[in-house]
This record gives C-alpha cells, sequence and structure tokens, in this order.
C-alpha cells in the first residue's frame, strides 16, 4: 500500500497519467511447468475410457501453482517488453530507457500504470491487449477498494463504500456516532469476561476493519487493539468493536488527501511502554510523511517486554527506521535523489541519546544487537535522530487512546478528512486570492 500511495503521488507530482486496467481470466494464461492431473470434468466424460484423467497444458482456477504461474506470465511479458522489478516491491515493474520512465504495480489481476511517454503506454498496451484478455477502465478511480476522487489541489482516497458494507454487516447502520473509536479507560474491574456467543461475526468484522485501515490511520490502533482477541473474544471485545463501528457511523466519508509538494521523508516515532495490562508489552507506532502526504504507518505489539521507557522508544525507533530504509530504496527507483538524511522524530531524550550512542552498559545489554543498527545509519547519514516535544508528535494517535480534542487534533494533521473539506478549503483559498488580488 505505502507503494500505491507513493505511485499516486509522483503521478500528481509530475502530471502523469494514472490508468487502470485489469485482465479477464487472469489465471487461464498461465504455463504449467510441472505434469497435473485431474479428473474428468463431469458431463465431458469419455463414455470409452471413464476412469482415464485429464493432463493439464494451462492452469485453471482453483488450482494452487495457478497465481504463481499467472504472475510469472505477466512480468515475464513485462520484462520482455524492457522492465525491471523494482528493487524494494516485486509487485512493482519500472521501465527506464533515457528520459523515459514508465511504472507499473501488480496486485493479481488488476493493474496500475503511469509513465511519462504517452507513445510508449500506447505500445504497451496494444501488446499486452494482443497477448491477453485486457480490459482497460480509464484514468483510475477504484483501485483495490480504493476510491481515488480527484481535486484540483490533488486527490482524495477513501473507502466510504466499504465502510458502508461494514456498518451493513454489522447491522448497525442506524447505531448512534461515536466522537472516537476507543474510550479512554484502564482494566475495568466489572469487565464482563464471558465469551461472546457469536465469535465468527466478531472475526469477519475485525478482518473487515483491518482493511479499512488503508485509508484510516485513525482506525489503526483501536483495530489492532480488537484483532488481538479474535482467537477467543469477550462480551468486553465485542463491545469495544461496537464502539468503533460507532466511530466509523459518524466519519465513514473521511480519508486522505494527497497532493503535491516536496518529496521529503518525515517519520515520527513513539511508545506507549507497558501499555497491555495482560502481558505488559509495548505498543509501537510510526507515521512517514512524505512531503506533506502521509504514505506509511504502522502499529504494533512489540514482541517482548521493555523494562523502561527508554527501552520501548528504541525498539519502535529501530523499527521505524528499517521502513525508511526501505522507503528510500524505493524513492530511489522514481530517481528521487535524497541528498539529505531522513529526519526521524522521536519525544524521548534517552532513547535518543542511546541512538547516538548505544553504550554497553548494565541497563541496555540486554537490548537485542540488531536494534543498535540506529547508530550505523545515523554516521551513514541515511537518518537523523531528533527530538518532538510530546504534544507535536503525531504518532501518538498509533500507540494509545486519547481524549476527543487530541484525538480530532492529530487526526486532522494526518490529512484526514472529508472531500467536503478539501473542495470547502480550495474555494477559501480562491477567495482569499480575489481579495488580495492574487
Amino acid at each position: 500500500m505505502p507503494t500505491i500511495r507513493i505511485v499516486l503521488i509522483i503521478a500528481l507530482q509530475r502530471s502523469w497519467p494514472l490508468l487502470q486496467f485489469d485482465v479477464n481470466n487472469a489465471f487461464l494464461h498461465g504455463d504449467l511447468k510441472e505434469d497435473v492431473y485431474m479428473q474428468q470434468p463431469p458431463g465431458f466424460t469419455d463414455p470409452a475410457r471413464p476412469n482415464h484423467v485429464c493432463k493439464l497444458h494451462k492452469a485453471l482456477y482453483g488450482l494452487k501453482q495457478a497465481p504463481r504461474q499467472w504472475f510469472h506470465k505477466l512480468t515475464g511479458f513485462l520484462v520482455q517488453f524492457g522492465f525491471n522489478f523494482s528493487r524494494a516491491d516485486p509487485s512493482m515493474l519500472v521501465y527506464s530507457q533515457g528520459i523515459i520512465q514508465l511504472y507499473i504495480i501488480i496486485y493479481v489481476d488488476d493493474l496500475l500504470l503511469t509513465g511519462n511517454h504517452q507513445p510508449t503506454i500506447n505500445a504497451l498496451l496494444k501488446d499486452l491487449n494482443d497477448t491477453f484478455d485486457l480490459r482497460q477502465m480509464g484514468r483510475a478511480n477504484l483501485f483495490l477498494g480504493i476510491q481515488i476522487a480527484y481535486t484540483k489541489n490533488g486527490a482524495f482516497l477513501h473507502q466510504s463504500h466499504y465502510a458502508r458494507d461494514i456498518l451493513l454487516a454489522s447491522g448497525l447502520q442506524d447505531c448512534k456516532s461515536a466522537s472516537t473509536p476507543i474510550i479512554v479507560a484502564g482494566h475495568s474491574a466489572d469487565s464482563n469476561l464471558q465469551p461472546y456467543d457469536n465469535p465468527k461475526l466478531y472475526r469477519q468484522l475485525a478482518g473487515s476493519l483491518h482493511y479499512l485501515t488503508i485509508t484510516r490511520p485513525d482506525l489503526s490502533f483501536a483495530a489492532n487493539m480488537i484483532c488481538q482477541s479474535m482467537h477467543n473474544p469477550t462480551i468486553t471485545d465485542f463491545l469495544k468493536l461496537k464502539r468503533l463501528i460507532r466511530y466509523i457511523k459518524g466519519t465513514q466519508h473521511l480519508g486522505l488527501m494527497i497532493s503535491s509538494g516536496s518529496l521529503e521523508l518525515t517519520t515520527y516515532c513513539d511508545a506507549d511502554w507497558a501499555a497491555n495490562t495482560t502481558d505488559r508489552k509495548s505498543i509501537s507506532g510510526f507515521c512517514t510523511f512524505l512531503g506533506p502526504n502521509l504514505v506509511s504507518w504502522s502499529v504494533k505489539k512489540q514482541t517482548t517486554v521493555a523494562k523502561s521507557s527508554t527501552e520501548a522508544e528504541y525498539r519502535a525507533l529501530s523499527s521505524a527506521l528499517s521502513d525508511v530504509i526501505w522507503l528510500r530504496r524505493l524513492l530511489s527507483d522514481f530517481h528521487i535523489a535524497l541528498t539529505s538524511p531522513t529526519t526521524m522524530l522521536c519525544d524521548n531524550l534517552s532513547a535518543l541519546a542511546l541512538a547516538h550512542n548505544p553504550i554497553f552498559h548494565a541497563r541496555t545489554k540486554h537490548i537485542e544487537i540488531d536494534h543498535h543498527f540506529i547508530r550505523d545509519h545515523i554516521q551513514q547519514q541515511t537518518v537523523t535522530v531528533s527530538h518532538v516535544p510530546s504534544d507535536e508528535q503525531l504518532a501518538d494517535i498509533l500507540t494509545k487512546p486519547l481524549p476527543v480534542t487530541r484525538f480530532i487534533t492529530l487526526r486532522n494533521k494526518l490529512s484526514i478528512s472529508t472531500l467536503e473539506a478539501q473542495f470547502a478549503g480550495a474555494c477559501k483559498d480562491n477567495k482569499e486570492r480575489e481579495i488580495t488580488g492574487g
């Protein structure tokens, strides 16, 4: 998903066309490299040889090898055309010949294409159409369930239709909306730990909510908490799930705004020490911006118990650095020269001191060696780690429940809004220009 967001940003930044198309009966194009046999299909049994089996020459739907063979078939065609695999993401292929740049993203049979040379794009589409049964869908408006609405200043990514489907599936389409996705409260003694009587429904809704976080990072923390109870949900867990759905009810038209701007990476990193009252493991969270656009974020429970808040923040910093390194490698495929180090912002001074000088003394010798690669990248000037006040730490929304005012403030700073708000902002800017004569 970060790759898709970055492709959208690059296309907007460089005024490139963004085309979407898919392949009909994609799996039937795959060539099999091994011998695969199947029973004669009902209605087509050879009466003379009813006990014989069929040997497949092509892949079929339902065959385990079909997805892989289709991917090999398609990517083999693209490599023959002149594309190369991205060094960072195997689902993206890059065509770079002189000044000509083309990028194509593959997700099974859905493809997203952009580039700066229309004749080469037309030649590619013609060859694809001659080789496969291609269905061109024009400018990308709906890709993998993500609705793309284009505005004067950029594009608006949302999943309002998908959010409505979740409300209908839960039967809460007429419920009262909530102001935040999760309530600010500690472990209550009167929590109902009785098993929920419909765990299948709980798992279905929890899984669908996880997919909604593609354009809604404000849901990520609550969805992460809910998904941790999928194996054995209680009534209290279902009430938390219901609270999140009530929040979606009032905010189903929210989405992520992307626009053209600078192409510098900035990462906010935070951790909530011993946040889980059951196992006392900490929560890591980070969000990375490419200019003004949010492109990557993560909420994850740490695998081990941290002995101090410094250790928890340090582990979160290490996790965020891994993502930054990958994003820098991905941006190099777009010929974006990141000459300056990526800024990583953390609100824990002790973690920053440890990142610059990870001395192995009694307090830090238990931290795994692989977390100490932060200092190496600081010395290589890949990143620079700086302090940010807690009030300005945007990753706070990804690590803990927040009061309403604080939550909405951070949500707005993550560029989450409605499409109407974007149009209202554009109209306001135009009006101000008319008044000032700009």
